[in-house]
């Protein structure tokens, strides 16, 4: 199955798939030293962001969190890809200068966590 988004950063990536409902904050809800989801409440606590392909609805929180989500990049312990159903400025600008693959405008309930995704954000595609 081919789902067509936006690309807002390009690039591609193979992984699998770590998918939340909930927005995710990456300053204080993700530690950037080992990349795991410290939001308390959070659907994906205690669960590792390393080598994913995080999917999530949207971001929320401070302007830092574009800097702590190159940090986790920086430190080896970032996804491989971001998908979202909405994109949000704060993790647009970490994706950036993480050269981070993006996209969004994609059915984020259509995707579940383990499933195996070939992201294309170039071309705006996720192939399940």
């Amino acid at each position: 199955m081919i789902l067509k988004g936006r690309c807002i950063v390009e690039g591609y990536a193979e992984g699998t798939a770590l998918v939340t409902k909930d927005p995710i904050s990456f300053m204080g809800g993700v530690d950037p030293k080992t990349g795991k989801i410290i939001e308390r409440g959070n659907e994906i606590e205690g669960k590792c962001i390393k080598d994913k392909i995080l999917v999530f609805p949207s971001a929320k929180g401070s302007t830092g969190g574009s800097y702590m989500l190159y940090e986790c990049v920086r430190n080896k312990v970032g996804p491989k890809a971001i998908i979202n159903l909405e994109a949000e400025s704060i993790v647009v600008i970490g994706a950036i200068v993480s050269n981070l693959p993006m996209i969004d405008k994609i059915d984020i309930n259509l995707i579940k966590t383990g499933d195996f995704l070939k992201v294309n954000a170039t071309k705006g595609e996720v192939i399940l």
